[in-house]
């Protein structure tokens, strides 16, 4: 990691800068992609499938003996952290159910606002290096609460032509059986234009690499829309002197492991806290599996020495971090101060992964900055809100002279007369 101490606040734009992913190049093979599909539909589907995940397919859609049999290969011991998880995040879900309230504006207009599920969504899942089912139980589960009618999930092959055991097995829990053997941006763009075996579906959710990011980023400009434009992982920590360094560098690898794009941020008020953090990654870092995507990973990401927490809390607002964490027993005091975040996560003892896994939050999150304007995935992701009013004679009396006078004014006759006509109508009465 490279390291700073307290550096000038000129400088932290320039810090808060994300890894180049080499996005120009990436752009027209998309595009290139998204192209194909839309023109030849599932032969291009099998194409890409062979050409990039070497697998050659005879079906596209798992079948039921398929998910059965995966069933049967997922542990005991799995599929109970599985249901533990699923319980939580149904949970925290559930609280964020609307009830209509029903406001009379003026005597005699009543005016009020309900959901409806978006019909038709698509949930892209990785099955790459981690095959993300985690990701199944944050998207499935609240897709079935609002009721959406159709929800479609592609995920990736290996070279067998098969899905993660894993995957299949959550999918049915929460209750998906329409699951494509498709990965990449040609997934994103299957779902977006359907083809003779995909459906078409309106709303596109879900992480992936950096041409899956690209892809629902293209197909949103042709009227699809999309969780969010999120991109590699990320996570800040803001430790103090009562921080400890075993858990903060665990953190900080439990992202970098993600990817060689992901990117990782230490900051802190002690010398100490950093460098025994340092040390503790070169600690861990050699046990991991995946040492190699992490070791790439901390050579974009950096340890950042300030004067004071107020500072670490600036410069995190700045950076707008996808995961936070502020690893301090005084945690509960700074909480209040964080504006720009995906996901907080408050006290030594609250890790990031709880969030990936089972806390009940939702881990598809806005990262490269998008957190100062986007919000995670939520149960009204997966909704639209719709307004109704109700005016009855009363209320057309009230209001109806101030519409005229406002329509004329813009000079808009037809707005005016559909209030006239009314209000004349009840004159004769």
């Amino acid at each position: 990691m490279k390291q700073y101490i307290k550096p000038p606040q000129k400088d932290w734009a320039r810090l808060c800068k994300r890894p180049i992913t080499g996005n120009k190049e990436i752009v027209p093979a998309v595009a290139e992609i998204l192209s194909t599909v839309k023109m030849l539909g599932d032969e291009a589907l099998f194409a890409y499938t062979q050409k990039f995940d070497k697998a050659q397919l005879s079906e596209l859609k798992v079948t039921s003996q398929e998910i059965s049999e995966a069933i049967e290969k997922v542990s005991s011991e799995l599929i109970e952290a599985i249901k533990l998880a699923k319980k939580n995040i149904t949970a925290f879900h559930k609280a964020q159910v609307l009830t209509p309230k029903k406001i009379e504006t003026t005597k005699g207009v009543t005016c009020w606002q309900e959901s409806r599920a978006i019909s038709k969504v698509g949930l892209y899942i990785p099955g790459g290096s981690a095959p993300l089912f985690s990701t199944v139980l944050m998207l499935g589960i609240p897709a079935t609460i609002a009721g959406c009618k159709e929800v479609v999930l592609c995920t990736p092959p290996d070279r067998d032509g098969a899905i993660h055991p894993a995957i299949l097995y959550t999918a049915q829990l929460v209750g998906i059986t329409t699951i494509f053997k498709i990965g990449g941006a040609q997934a994103i763009a299957a779902m977006a234009y359907g083809t003779e075996t995909v459906p078409k579906v309106y709303k596109i959710f879900g992480p992936g690499n950096s041409y899956v990011t690209t892809a629902k980023q293209q197909v949103q400009q042709e009227g699809i829309a999309i969780d969010m434009p999120a991109g590699p992982s990320e996570v800040l920590v803001i430790a103090d002197e009562t921080g400890v360094p075993a858990f903060i560098a665990s953190d900080l690898l439990s992202q970098a492991e993600h990817g060689p794009d992901s990117q990782v941020l230490l900051l802190t008020n002690s010398k100490r806290i950093a460098s025994e953090t340092l040390q503790e990654l070169e600690i861990q870092l050699a046990a991991l599996p995946r040492k190699n995507i992490a070791t790439k990973a901390l050579e974009n990401s950096t340890s950042l020495v300030f004067e004071t927490i107020e500072e670490c809390i600036e410069f995190s607002n700045q950076y707008a971090p996808e995961h936070l964490i502020l690893a301090s027993d005084k945690a509960d005091d700074w909480f209040s101060q964080i504006e720009n975040a995906g996901s907080v996560f408050i006290g030594n003892y609250s890790c990031e992964s709880a969030g990936d896994y089972a806390s009940g939050t939702n881990h598809t999150l806005p990262t490269a900055g998008f957190a100062k304007n986007y919000s995670g995935v939520t149960l009204g992701s997966f909704t639209k809100e719709i307004t109704f009013q109700k005016l009855s004679k009363e209320g057309i009396k009230n209001i109806g002279p101030a519409i005229e006078v406002m329509a004329e004014a813009e000079e808009l006759i037809a707005h005016k007369n559909a209030v006239t006509l009314r209000l004349k109508a009840l004159e004769n009465e």
